[in-house]
């Protein structure tokens, strides 16, 4: 497997009780964790193009398949590493899906109908998450051992 590179930020001075806590999301330029793995809950159109480049998807009526079900959704949550979801079907997931997904910090990313899925889903697999809790440190994946510097 390949190793990846984290880089470990520990706060100084910085009290989690008191001050605020924060979070943020970060573009790399390069792709730290190139096979994560996606999903797009889309309309007619995205997913014939995500079946063109070859990545899962589901539609609206697969979706409903899963009926609110807690458990099927934990499970959808669990196989993915993150969900894109076309402009007119992101207002429906909490209805159709309940919290799972947000509770699971998957909630999906927009896709507008214009864009080139490729290409947002090398942004996303590009764009890092960090989030202070209460540990005094943040850990974040920015690479893996094959890459050039």
């Amino acid at each position: 497997f390949t190793e990846t590179v984290e880089i470990q930020i520990s706060l100084k001075n910085y009290d989690p009780v008191r001050d605020k806590r924060f979070s943020g999301t970060f573009k790399l330029p390069s792709v730290p964790r190139p096979n994560l793995k996606c999903c797009v809950l889309g309309n007619a159109a995205h997913c014939e193009q995500a079946d063109r480049i070859g990545v899962d998807h589901m539609s609206v009526e697969d979706l409903k398949k899963l009926n609110k079900n807690k458990k099927l959704v934990k499970k959808l949550a669990k196989r993915y590493d993150f969900f894109m979801a076309s402009d007119n079907m992101i207002k429906q997931i909490p209805r159709l899906l309940g919290p799972g997904l947000t509770k699971a910090g998957k909630f999906p990313t927009l896709l507008a109908s214009g864009e080139d899925m490729q290409e947002k889903i090398d942004e996303v697999k590009a764009t890092i998450k960090f989030q202070m809790k209460k540990v005094m440190c943040l850990n974040v994946a920015v690479g893996n051992v094959t890459m050039e510097s």
